[in-house]
């Protein structure tokens, strides 16, 4: 794993989120975990080996970001906005979670596939949130403050984690660095919203959702993502443009890779990131 800090450690590049750990004076905190199952297991013995696990933190409710919940039984007290605990692992319209996790096994994770659960048996006790929130939480452990921020707009239950001793903040999928944005059913509008949140924080690290470590000057390369998706996708309304053709004609492809083991996803991304915008923007008109 990347050592970001003396006691912050982050993966950026396993398919998935970047799943990464704290160490403190009295235990480790994890914030998200993988979705590759062996991963998930080597990535808890990397941060038992800094003393127990006091707290797994999910900034939101994506099954790359929760999956290897499942491998953090008993290992500290799992955290959940209530906006995550609420859409944990639920099929929704664009995606099976358990379907997607289980899909990536045979290309990433062929070592995984002796310890991948059948959906009965991960879902009767998938590791959901012990505490449970709404708003901003406080955590402390040994001298460390883990700020959790509610930062809505990529999920309904998005938070960002922010540990002033460390000057970082863990955003999530706020934050797509380097690579495509999945907007899906997100609120562009709260999106931007949070990233204005993130940017009063007096940080030196930004560890995202996806891609390489950056620091708070991404966030206005973000921004402008956001908005020239929003804007594009306007104007096609605005040219008289079907669903269907927007679909097919706005996408920024060219743009930025897809996150690492998903590159056959560049298709779907933009082509559900365009249909979402469009329903949302002519339901608003």
């Amino acid at each position: 794993m990347e050592k970001v800090t003396s006691n912050i450690f982050t993966e950026t590049k396993v398919r998935g989120c970047n799943p990464s750990f704290v160490t403190t004076s009295d235990g480790v905190v994890v914030i998200d975990t993988p979705q590759l199952p062996s991963k998930a297991v080597q990535m808890r013995k990397d941060a038992e080996q800094h003393g127990p696990i006091r707290y797994v933190i999910n900034t939101e409710h994506h099954v790359d970001h929760i999956f290897g919940n499942y491998y953090f039984k008993g290992a500290g007290e799992v955290v959940h906005h209530q906006g995550v605990y609420d859409n944990f692992m639920v099929v929704g319209p664009e995606l099976d979670p358990f379907a997607y996790a289980k899909e990536a096994l045979p290309t990433d994770d062929p070592d995984g596939e002796a310890i991948f659960p059948d959906r009965d048996e991960y879902y009767a006790d998938p590791n959901k949130g012990a505490i449970v929130f709404t708003g901003d939480l406080t955590l402390r452990v040994g001298g460390h403050t883990f700020e959790l921020l509610h930062t809505p707009g990529h999920t309904p239950g998005q938070i960002a984690v922010h540990i002033p001793e460390e000057r970082a903040v863990f955003t999530g999928d706020t934050i797509f660095s380097e690579c495509q944005t999945w907007l899906m059913t997100s609120d562009v509008d709260g999106w931007l919203t949070a990233l204005d949140r993130i940017g009063q924080l007096d940080v030196d690290y930004v560890v995202p959702g996806h891609g390489p470590v950056t620091t708070k000057k991404y966030l206005a390369v973000q921004r402008s993502m956001l908005m020239e998706w929003k804007t594009a996708v306007a104007v096609a309304i605005a040219k008289g443009w079907s669903k269907e053709e927007t679909m097919e004609r706005v996408h920024f492809k060219d743009r930025y890779p897809v996150d690492i083991g998903q590159e056959y996803m560049m298709d779907y991304i933009n082509e559900w990131n365009a249909k979402s915008l469009y329903e949302k923007l002519t339901a608003d008109s």
